[in-house]
């Protein structure tokens, strides 16, 4: 049995009886008695909710008198109801044809029931039609007023974003992961092989697991361990190496507030631990809920009602310190939330791209996905509607993105309303995709006993000076960091008794790869341990070192501080390309530039010996381009500790 709450459609379809003596035929004293009879039935029925015998009613209504308006716009009302536009409209069109002048007051559901198909265009016209109705009252003018505005919305954006080729067309995840039950809020992790979605079965809400194994979803299991309790959890952001959980608690007995965010953690045995509240420096005593974590763990976007917002509300962001605690959280600006509710943020593994939704930005009608991207300035773009049909004039709730940038889940019951929420998957268009992120899986351990290290990984955006991230390995020595394609990025890993790591690499927007695994063996301090400096950069035939080779110059600066004793060799390096005289004096020059700008940042010149090697000692084979740039390297090597 179908129950609903009475809405607008149902109040337009049975009660706006007016202008009838306008008919230009329909007289609805003439209506069959025992069709009135059964369609008096069918509202009584529809008022205590009961809409499936309402419409059984109403069916049967019509096979007495099949030109009984009312009739179809009540059943038309009804399919608006249960967001079953297309049969909405059907029925609204036969009314309107049989009686068009009789059914004109019924322009503002039809209107919004073609506007749930996509027919922008019909419905506009209709809703016109109704607000050039004589003695509207307050409210109705208002509610057209509202629905025409997001018509024209939706034409405009229709004209400024043409849909190409573009084909919406859900995938449902199939058995493994929707049932009977409700199942919404989808989280994966950056290999997009664990889904942990939110299922409701009897009015409580657990976690459940599902692993992608060849393209197809495992049975999924409620999450091991003890995150899972007899109260209710959900709206959950799992870390994109998996290893972290932040959902959100309401009414914990130990909660801040209405709603609070708390974290689980991942255990060797792949249980998750008894959850933690986040604390009161970020949970309040208001609404704290639908957490997304930024991909390297540093920033917790978050959606509250807390004081000092916009609006209702409102998307906001902690940052973890060096110390591991959450700060106090900010407020993501009026260019984002709005007097309306913010919520749903999802912060892509690009740690660029912002999903969210709003009912306060311009839109379809109800709450609208859309997105925004950090620019280097560290500031918000304008927010980008997601466009027709991801959007409708439902609400829309929480969307993800895959590391592909345009793999997409989100919970949906639109292609089966009786079933209620599903999980589904879709590609978003180019223009609204996010971008493609690699990730690299790391391991730092000791050079000489291969034993796991504990470190600290700084990776920066080549030539952009606004994207640099630190990560803390595991206490094996294990990181995972996500990167945006389409850059170049210097990787530096320290460990204090080491010598650091470098390297660097780019990522074109051709490449086909997902994933890298990286060793990184760190040699410990003592005389004759040496490192390639894989971010010092010289031009071409030039002694001059580039801005770009700052930041490792810097880490040596800090290696040699926190190492008071040490004496090393800078030595230069060169392919065999030209004289080898004039090779050994770029090399050498080229150490001494090196050396130059140590001595400037306070590094004794007692501790620094410059020493060219041309072309003598190359690493590679010089037949190859990439050979010759393996062969010109800057290395620094310990002379003593």
């Amino acid at each position: 049995m179908m129950k609903f709450k009475l809405n607008i459609f149902l109040i337009l379809a049975f009660l706006l009886f007016t202008n009838v003596s306008k008919a230009q035929w329909y007289k609805p004293e003439k209506v069959n008695k025992k069709a009135i009879k059964v369609y008096e039935a069918a509202y009584d029925l529809a008022v205590q909710g009961d809409y499936e015998k309402s419409l059984n009613k109403l069916d049967e209504a019509l096979v007495i008198e099949p030109k009984y308006v009312e009739a179809y716009l009540s059943r038309a009302g009804i399919y608006g109801d249960l967001k079953n536009y297309s049969a909405s409209v059907n029925d609204f069109s036969k009314a309107f044809s049989l009686d068009s002048i009789f059914s004109s007051t019924y322009s503002l559901p039809y209107s919004i029931s073609l506007a749930g198909i996509g027919n922008f265009e019909l419905a506009l016209e209709k809703v016109t039609a109704f607000l050039n109705t004589e003695k509207l009252n307050s409210q109705s003018i208002k509610s057209g007023n509202y629905r025409k505005r997001t018509y024209e919305f939706a034409l405009d954006y229709k004209k400024s974003h043409p849909a190409g080729d573009y084909h919406f067309d859900p995938v449902n995840l199939g058995d493994g992961i929707n049932t009977n039950y409700l199942e919404y809020y989808p989280s994966l992790t950056i290999d997009g092989k664990k889904m942990i979605f939110t299922r409701r079965v009897n009015n409580d809400e657990d976690f459940y697991e599902s692993e992608n194994i060849n393209g197809v979803w495992s049975k999924a299991t409620p999450a091991k361990g003890k995150i899972n309790t007899t109260l209710n959890e959900g709206a959950q952001s799992i870390s994109q190496d998996g290893q972290w959980l932040i959902f959100t608690g309401c009414n914990y007995p130990e909660g801040q507030g209405s709603c609070d965010l708390y974290i689980s953690f991942k255990t060797k045995s792949g249980s998750w631990t008894e959850a933690e509240n986040i604390g009161p420096i970020v949970n309040t005593d208001l609404w704290e809920s639908a957490p997304s974590l930024s991909p390297d763990k540093k920033d917790l976007y978050f959606s509250s009602n807390r004081f000092n917002g916009y609006g209702g509300k409102d998307i906001w962001v902690t940052h973890r310190n060096a110390s591991g605690k959450w700060t106090v959280p900010e407020n993501l600006g009026p260019t984002i939330n709005t007097s309306g509710d913010e919520t749903c943020p999802f912060i892509h593994p690009d740690n660029q791209t912002l999903y969210f939704n709003s009912n306060g930005l311009p839109g379809y009608g109800m709450a609208d996905l859309f997105l925004t991207r950090k620019g280097p300035d560290n500031k918000w773009t304008t927010p980008l509607n997601l466009g027709y049909p991801i959007n409708t004039i439902d609400d829309e709730g929480s969307l993800i993105v895959a590391s592909d940038g345009y793999t997409s889940y989100y919970a949906s019951d639109r292609k089966n309303k009786n079933s209620g929420l599903d999980i589904y998957s879709f590609t978003l268009p180019k223009e609204i995709s996010a971008h493609k992120t690699l990730w690299i899986n790391g391991n730092v351990f000791d050079a000489k006993t291969k034993l796991g290290l504990p470190s600290m990984a700084t990776l920066t955006c080549i030539g952009n000076t606004n994207f640099s991230t630190q990560i803390q390995t595991d206490e094996d020595g294990n990181f995972l960091v996500t990167l945006p394609i389409g850059y170049e990025y210097s990787l530096n890993i320290n460990r204090k008794g080491y010598l650091f790591y470098s390297d660097h690499f780019s990522l074109p927007e051709n490449t086909t790869d997902s994933f890298f695994k990286l060793n990184v063996p760190l040699q410990p301090i003592e005389a004759g341990a040496s490192i390639v400096l894989k971010n010092i950069f010289f031009g071409n035939n030039e002694t001059k070192l580039q801005p770009e080779s700052e930041a490792e110059l810097n880490k040596i600066v800090s290696l040699l501080n926190e190492n008071p004793n040490m004496k090393v060799q800078i030595s230069g390096h060169t392919d065999n390309i030209g004289k080898k005289e004039a090779n050994q004096l770029l090399s050498l020059n080229r150490a001494k530039s090196v050396v130059n700008y140590l001595i400037g940042k306070g590094v004794n010149i007692n501790r620094l010996l410059p020493k060219g090697f041309g072309d003598t000692k190359p690493v590679a084979s010089n037949d190859t381009d990439e050979g010759k740039s393996l062969n010109r390297r800057t290395e620094i090597n310990v002379v003593s500790n």
